[in-house]
């Protein structure tokens, strides 16, 4: 008989107090003890999603959390992901299927109808692993939203899960945080309260001896941990994330990365960020650009909006003359489809109507409400220009996109990738992207990722301004993330309470 799962919920005084690394290390450190453990988050808002080997879409940051547990990612950890479209409305994706769109409003009056779907994704998971970390969203202390509550509170009473409350104390008034959030709360949802963490300390831990000792008597509840601010290069959120705020630094190769104001899928070029002789920095103004050595348009929400914005902030004139001077320019997904000659939106996908590209490949882009989920793998095909390098190297990744590219026929240009569905195995390679001079664009996210990938792109663009590079990192993307999950593990092992933890976990309630 399969003994009775144990579950921990991680809520936090605000968004970005540091859950999501918590969660995940948490997992790691569960999997070096020898247990089987899961992540789990009902709902999740975020444009950086993930897809599953079968299809099926989730939340990125689950993705990564079970990527440290050392399980494959399943929509079962993610049963709800919200994509906003807008200020006020968001794509609703139900166990990793587009249910359709909706306003705040509309949404926060369905949600409750989603509840049983929640129950049966945690209960499947259930089965499947004996340790369960839970990740809130926001803070559970939000009371004009209290009401219907399934990712905070609500979600742990109905399946009875201790909390760790995280306060970020990076941000100031960490106390105040903490308390505030108890305080607010009712008195059954206090008492699921175990245990509170202090996170991103930056200092002498002995100046907060006196705090914390004060904190616990004010709320009655122990502070099993002060953690520090920590250095590790993991995936982080997308809405608060500091890799939009990197600065550049000195180094031989520049690339830059578009800010589009609805940018998904940021995480396409983690792999290429701390190397010491290149600097990948994102960039939302003309002055921002620079003369870099590559420009990336990368994925995005709403296609034809940020073109309208590439194009009224200055930035697609500052893009043909990066271009005109040797640039490199790659698109991924939404930036591929800003790349052709013609984007249409018969079916109002987005706004609706047709809109003239860039005009920097000779390819036509349709956007469909039918979505494209898909993992694939394959390999480039012979390249033109400076990214000759990697022709026929292998690939990895996945397809997400609302939307159809077909090249023009008559025009100088060629497929990029050839390409399968892993789903699909014996299926015949499907050619995709398009490549012309120094001008690239492929729907596939991961691109960069496999091993090699990123040490040809930064020997190719060094070679073609006549600079050489040094000794790059030796250790594929993957292995690199490895060590970032065991240093994640490490650090929380030596910052936290973790007897408490289990006895948190252990005790029947």
């Amino acid at each position: 008989m399969k003994k009775q799962t144990r579950v921990i919920m991680i809520q936090g005084t605000m968004s970005n107090a540091g859950k999501s690394l918590i969660v995940a290390g948490l997992c790691r450190i569960l999997k070096q003890d020898g247990f089987l453990p899961a992540p789990f988050k009902s709902q999740n808002m975020a444009l950086n999603s993930y897809i599953t080997k079968e299809g099926l879409e989730m939340g990125r940051a689950q993705a990564v959390q079970a990527e440290a547990a050392g399980i494959a990612p399943s929509v079962l950890m993610n049963p709800i992901l919200l994509k906003p479209t807008d200020d006020t409305g968001s794509q609703v994706i139900v166990n990793g299927e587009v249910l359709g769109t909706m306003s705040a409003r509309d949404y926060f009056s369905y949600k409750k109808k989603l509840v049983p779907e929640i129950l049966k994704a945690f209960q499947q998971l259930q089965k499947q692993y004996d340790m369960i970390v839970i990740e809130g969203a926001g803070s559970p202390a939000e009371i004009n939203l209290k009401q219907d509550d399934i990712v905070n509170m609500g979600l742990a009473r109905l399946v009875d899960a201790p909390v760790l409350l995280v306060g970020d104390i990076d941000r100031g008034g960490v106390f105040a945080q903490l308390a505030g959030t108890v305080m607010l709360l009712e008195q059954d949802e206090r008492a699921r309260i175990q245990g509170m963490i202090i996170n991103k300390f930056r200092g002498d831990q002995s100046i907060l001896d006196s705090g914390v000792a004060m904190i616990e008597k004010i709320t009655g509840i122990p502070v099993v941990g002060v953690v520090p601010y920590m250095q590790v290069d993991i995936e982080e959120e997308d809405s608060l994330t500091r890799r939009f705020y990197r600065k550049q630094n000195e180094a031989i190769l520049d690339i830059v990365v578009i800010r589009l104001p609805r940018i998904s899928n940021f995480t396409d070029f983690a792999v290429l960020e701390d190397f010491g002789q290149v600097n990948l920095r994102y960039a939302a103004s003309v002055h921002q650009l620079g003369e870099p050595d590559m420009v990336i348009l990368p994925g995005t929400k709403n296609t034809i909006a940020d073109l309208k914005w590439l194009r009224q902030n200055g930035l697609e004139t500052a893009i043909y003359r990066a271009k005109e001077k040797g640039c490199v320019i790659f698109g991924i997904c939404g930036g591929y489809q800003m790349l052709g000659r013609v984007l249409s939106d018969p079916e109002h996908v987005e706004a609706g109507g047709s809109i003239r590209g860039m005009g920097l490949l000779p390819v036509e882009t349709v956007l469909t409400s039918n979505k494209t989920r898909t993992q694939v793998q394959g390999e480039f095909l012979k390249l033109p220009g400076a990214l000759n390098r990697l022709s026929g190297m292998k690939i990895g990744g996945y397809e997400i996109h609302m939307g159809r590219t077909e090249m023009r026929t008559g025009e100088e240009g060629k497929a990029m990738t050839e390409i399968t569905v892993q789903t699909l195995p014996g299926q015949k390679p499907d050619l995709e992207g398009c490549c012309r001079d120094n001008v690239y664009g492929t729907y596939v996210h991961g691109i960069f990722d496999e091993s090699g990938i990123a040490r040809a792109l930064f020997t190719a663009l060094a070679e073609r301004k006549g600079a050489a590079l040094g000794v790059l990192r030796e250790e594929s993307w993957k292995e690199y993330k490895e060590t970032q999950y065991d240093l994640l593990a490490d650090t929380l092992r030596s910052h936290l309470d973790m007897k408490a933890v289990y006895r948190m976990m252990e005790k029947e309630r």
